[in-house]
């Protein structure tokens, strides 16, 4: 009976496989299966010690043998390159999947390619997952310094990654350490390092590896000293150093402190209203002097020139933008750019006259990079913003707005003096300390950088902010 007939027939074969990151030996399975004509729905893949559940009790563990004349699988670099990072992702259904791909690249070789493929998706995740988990032990992994019996020193550290990254991550570390000794322990096995030779060990346990060292302290100071706490986004820390890890860190024991630090500094400045640049400005002219001779910022430095906002300076609504663009540098007026024009637009829709506003920007030079004869725009960081708020706040003190209209999120930190999310703070007032209303919304540059249905989204919202804008001056009035 040949393997094919065999299959036919209805046999079920189970592959356990001896390894659960060893490539070649799903490739060697995969490619016997796959001459032998076995469809993947007749396959059963275990991990080392694992089961093949109740559908392959009885499955045959005797691989079958192909035919002389079977074809050679055709399989693209390009999938070779994703399976063997899939291959180290904990899903115990990898196996499987890639057989299934592989199976299905035989009849249409470019399946690969194709993004919206729910197999070619799940690979992709995996794949995605998996280097992301590599990343972490590289950035993540702290060794501790033991003393040995001779007097010479070994480091000992301590990591448990979700996935089976441990071999892969092997040559990163000894080159990286090469003049160390050195071991690390994780719950899948251990790698051991003495200058020369790396050896593979048994797993262990978080009890293994040393707690602490006297050189700790040194670190944990030099991490207290380059904290930024003006570049500090707890959302965005949390997710590129899941608090999974601070256990095993000597610097995460000072994260809170240092957060809790940064938060107090900057309620201390909010409650001040700005920075402290002196005596303010008393005229919307005075301001206009002042800002073309600042240079507190290295924006201020370029080879710019400040734009002053403009309208009635009893002004009900209040319009503030993130910063002149190229347009209103050249032209010393804000919003007369493409975003401008844009928003002349929306504005007349809804029924707001742009004239009756006093129109503004949180940000008063241009910020841009040179490349050739172009000046390519560059956001003012909230460093920066911080330091020109004093001027947006100065000219809100004089102009006193019922309503201001912060469009991006840039004007929403010049107002507010924090970062805030446009998607949760939009469509709505938010009341300042002197009586007066603050509501945000998108920078009409967002919408021009934007094409198709996501365009006509963010339209759509946009129209209904200044609608709602619009509503709310009505009552005011």
């Amino acid at each position: 009976m040949t393997a094919l007939q065999h299959v036919k027939l209805g046999t079920y074969y189970v592959v356990p496989m001896a390894s659960s990151d060893d490539f070649e030996e799903w490739r060697d399975h995969a490619r016997r299966l796959l001459m032998a004509d076995v469809p993947p729905d007749r396959v059963a893949w275990t991990e080392p010690g694992g089961q093949a559940g109740d559908l392959f009790t009885h499955g045959d563990r005797r691989l079958p043998v192909p035919d002389r004349d079977a074809p050679p699988p055709r399989v693209s670099r390009r999938f070779m390159e994703i399976a063997k990072t899939v291959l180290l992702n904990s899903d115990s259904t990898r196996f499987s999947l890639l057989y299934r791909v592989l199976w299905r690249l035989q009849a249409k070789p470019k399946l690969i390619e194709d993004a919206a493929d729910p197999d070619v998706r799940a690979m992709a995740e995996m794949a995605r997952e998996v280097r992301r988990d590599i990343h972490k032990m590289r950035a993540f992994v702290r060794f501790r310094v033991v003393e040995e019996e001779n007097g010479g020193e070994h480091y000992v550290a301590w990591f448990e990654p979700f996935h089976h990254i441990l071999r892969h991550n092997a040559g990163f570390f000894t080159r990286r350490f090469a003049n160390m000794r050195w071991s690390i322990l994780t719950p899948h096995g251990s790698l051991h390092w003495d200058g020369e030779t790396l050896r593979e060990g048994p797993p262990a346990t978080r009890a293994d590896a040393p707690n602490g060292d006297p050189a700790e302290d040194l670190w944990r100071s030099y991490y207290a000293s380059i904290f930024n706490p003006a570049r500090l986004k707890v959302g965005a820390m949390l997710k590129e150093m899941p608090r999974k890890y601070w256990k095993n860190m000597p610097e995460a024991q000072i994260i809170p402190e240092l957060i809790a630090g940064a938060q107090a500094r900057e309620a201390t400045m909010v409650e001040k209203g700005a920075l402290d640049m002196g005596e303010r400005p008393e005229t919307l002219d005075a301001i206009d002097k002042a800002i073309h001779a600042c240079a507190r910022c290295p924006i201020g430095e370029l080879h710019n020139t400040a734009v002053m906002g403009e309208g009635p300076q009893d002004a009900v609504l209040m319009i503030v933008g993130e910063q002149p663009g190229d347009q209103e540098d050249l032209q010393g007026r804000p919003f007369v750019g493409p975003a401008g024009q844009l928003l002349d637009v929306h504005l007349a829709q809804a029924g707001i006259d742009r004239g009756a506003a006093y129109v503004t920007n949180t940000v008063k030079h241009f910020k841009y990079v040179q490349r050739g004869k172009r000046r390519l725009h560059q956001n003012p960081s909230a460093k920066e913003i911080d330091v020109c708020r004093w001027w947006v706040e100065s000219e809100r003190m004089i102009v006193q707005p019922k309503l201001v209209l912060a469009m991006g999120a840039s004007a929403a930190r010049g107002m507010l003096g924090k970062t805030v999310s446009i998607s949760k703070v939009r469509g709505a007032p938010i009341p300042l300390e002197d009586g007066s209303e603050l509501w945000v919304t998108a920078h009409p540059s967002y919408l021009l950088r934007l094409d198709g249905a996501g365009r006509e989204e963010q339209e759509r919202l946009f129209r209904a902010d200044l609608a709602a804008v619009a509503a709310r001056l009505t009552e005011l009035a």
